[in-house]
């Protein structure tokens, strides 16, 4: 029996994800958390063989969680299911650690492939995403994906209109800290204002 911990912020998406899962009879969802800091908590007094984690949580980022996950649980499978394209997100979370990126708006069926696939200590990927890998692009980086996780992060929070206070408090970080990351993140995009960021992201659909 392969135990799932579901990992997202809306109880419809958890409902219907564990809905997918427990229609086949070799898996259950052993646990559900809202946020990371709740995946931590169940982590620490319980054991899972695949987690299916959420970009889009409250507090900590979902890329953090995995960051976080695969330093306390290395060996611990995780699928990333989320709403963000495959073309933004996919290679950044893969290189984080996940064992696996799906979209959202995969089938069923596809899901439970995924998770059975990473359970038993392979990878999922899609067939597009195959094709990337063998045969990236020639035209180079886009300026955000020259971003750390973190940096992404700051720069996404600073294009939904959050003051550095705000910021500061929901990562537990200084404002000074968050200023030098917004400078950094200048820096390497090229920009020179808020609004040139907020321009880029909406451009770029990480919004």
């Amino acid at each position: 029996m392969i135990h799932v911990l579901i990992v997202d912020d809306h109880p419809f998406v958890r409902r219907g994800v564990k809905q997918a899962i427990e229609e086949d009879s070799g898996m259950m969802v052993a646990a559900e958390a809202e946020s990371g800091e709740t995946a931590f908590k169940l982590l620490e007094e319980n054991s899972f063989d695949v987690v299916v984690l959420d970009l889009s949580l409250p507090g900590i980022s979902g890329l953090e969680v995995l960051e976080r996950m695969k330093d306390v649980r290395p060996t611990l499978p995780v699928l990333v299911l989320t709403m963000h394209s495959e073309e933004e997100y996919a290679m950044r979370v893969l290189k984080t650690g996940a064992a696996g990126f799906l979209n959202k708006e995969a089938v069923p069926a596809t899901l439970v492939e995924a998770i059975k696939k990473i359970a038993g200590g392979g990878r999922f990927i899609t067939p597009s995403l195959a094709e990337k890998l063998l045969f990236p692009a020639e035209t180079g980086k886009r300026p955000h994906e020259t971003l750390s996780n973190r940096e992404l992060q700051i720069l996404k929070m600073i294009s939904v209109g959050k003051p550095p206070k705000e910021i500061a408090a929901e990562l537990d970080i200084s404002v000074k800290t968050v200023s030098s990351y917004r400078v950094r993140i200048m820096e390497k995009m090229g920009f020179k204002s808020n609004a040139e960021l907020i321009k880029y992201c909406l451009a770029q659909k990480l919004l």
